[in-house]
């Protein structure tokens, strides 16, 4: 019988594991700051980024056993979330459309810095997407349901391993390669990939701060 539920357990990690995976790969603001700040950082800008956004994760799941998790599906925070953080994403991406350092210099003043900046932009992707709350009120909720009924705590913490395995091995990757990549880059590289990943976070902004005003 326990030899029933430890195979349980794993199985449901190995499901969470995928589930999450499939939603880390999807682009999206995540992805654009990792790529941005790992050609600024190097490679530990992505789990950096990664732990910013468990932080925002635990702080929500501890508000949806608090019994939050409606308000936090609700069409009023949807609209709210949408509207501030599509204006949010705008500006990120505006900033970093914008820039005008050279890779160069960016890489050496990053070896001088403390190197918060990942962190936060990992708790501000999270925090300033509306779908991120819809996912944790939907389908984060039902595998947290599904973990307790498996096997309670093990259950949950089972979910929340793969979950967040999930995305420190996909922004991890993401953010080794980019480095590799900087390594050979050139300014006038560095620059197109800054503008058309500002664009795209502008992009997705707008279409945040849209959605959210028809729902």
């Amino acid at each position: 019988m326990l030899d029933n539920v430890w195979i349980g357990i794993i199985l449901f990690t190995a499901t969470s594991f995928i589930v999450g995976l499939s939603g880390a790969m999807v682009p999206g603001p995540m992805l654009t700051v990792t790529i941005s700040d790992s050609l600024k950082k190097g490679a530990t800008a992505g789990p950096k980024i990664v732990f910013g956004h468990i932080i925002t994760e635990f702080i929500l799941i501890l508000l949806i056993f608090a019994g939050l998790g409606w308000l936090i599906g609700s069409e009023t925070a949807i609209f709210v979330i949408g509207a501030i953080g599509g204006l949010i994403m705008v500006l990120m991406g505006f900033q970093m459309a914008r820039s005008s350092n050279s890779l160069q210099d960016l890489q050496k003043s990053s070896e001088t810095s403390k190197g918060y900046g990942p962190i936060i932009n990992g708790i501000l992707t999270s925090v300033s997407n509306p779908y991120f709350f819809i996912w944790w009120a939907t389908v984060g909720w039902a595998f947290m349901l599904k973990g307790i009924e498996l096997a309670g705590i093990l259950g949950v913490t089972g979910f929340l391993v793969g979950h967040w395995c999930s995305d420190l091995g996909w922004f991890g990757t993401v953010s080794i390669f980019t480095t590799k990549g900087s390594n050979i880059m050139k300014d006038n590289h560095y620059k197109i990939i800054m503008s058309v990943s500002g664009i795209f976070l502008m992009i997705l902004g707008v279409y945040f701060v849209i959605s959210s005003c028809v729902v």
